[in-house]
């Protein structure tokens, strides 16, 4: 079944063209970093963290999936990694995992884990022209004594996230999805669902693991579906227009000034 992701979204509105090159002539854009294999290993680690109930030997699992996730970097990548990057940031993974089920009791009180890495794989209806589902995976949900669902995505960062972070559109609309779509999947009213962002932080002397809410109100959920919406029409229709001004910094495109972008 035809589907779209956030993140092929988003590559859609970094620039039609890139979109094309990535996600229809299936060529290799980005490709990972030294950040991204931190990312997945913190990642993996709160997610057996939240499954389990206890941190114990979070800091020895992390320390594992960063190097295997190290190791599975492009050879070209791996040849220019930050030797002293790479060794602080495997101090501070060890630092950050075991503060995580401490941050959630102190910002959710009493909760129940629901579930970790759910799925979606629900109908896109705004779009009727042709059938598309939305994907995503939601790190986490939570489900508090006052009967609200919550949704948790993990981001990890060096210091945290200004207030114009915080609030961009583009950014905070990946759990304006989630929300939407968990709903459907889960026959919830939108009401009783919240979305949060979890920051944690690498380089950060307090504060490690950041929880803030981002809301998402009638009108900010419609605005996002007909981003979408707008975005399946011109995929479709094959409107691969180049953004010209995410070519070079700071967005750095992989194919500027190659073959296949001139």
């Amino acid at each position: 079944m035809p589907h779209i992701s956030f993140s092929e979204l988003k590559n859609w509105q970094k620039c039609p063209y890139y979109h094309k090159l990535v996600h229809i002539d299936k060529l290799k854009g980005f490709e990972g970093n030294v950040h991204t294999a931190f990312g997945s290993a913190v990642h993996d680690v709160c997610e057996r963290i939240m499954l389990d109930g206890h941190h114990e030997g979070s800091e020895y699992l992390f320390e594992t999936n960063f190097l295997k996730e190290l190791q599975l970097l492009p050879a070209k990548i791996k040849a220019k990694l930050d030797k002293k990057l790479v060794s602080e940031m495997r101090r501070q993974g060890k630092e950050i995992v075991p503060l995580v089920l401490d941050a959630l009791d102190e910002y959710f009180g009493s909760y129940e884990v629901i579930s970790t890495e759910e799925r979606l794989m629900e109908s896109i209806k705004e779009f009727a022209e042709h059938e598309f589902m939305f994907k995503g995976f939601i790190d986490l949900v939570v489900k508090t004594d006052n009967n609200k669902h919550h949704i948790i995505d993990w981001k990890t960062c060096s210091w945290g996230w200004d207030s114009r972070r915080k609030t961009e559109p583009m950014t905070t609309y990946q759990l304006t999805f989630y929300k939407h779509y968990f709903a459907i999947k889960h026959g919830i009213d939108p009401a009783d669902i919240e979305t949060h962002f979890a920051l944690l932080k690498r380089s950060a002397k307090t504060d490690r693991v950041e929880l803030f809410r981002v809301t998402s109100g009638n009108i900010k959920t419609n605005n996002a579906i007909n981003l979408l919406a707008r975005s399946l029409y011109n995929i479709t229709h094959k409107n691969f227009v180049k953004n010209r001004l995410s070519c070079e910094k700071p967005f750095k495109c992989e194919f500027y000034g190659t073959k296949h972008c001139r």
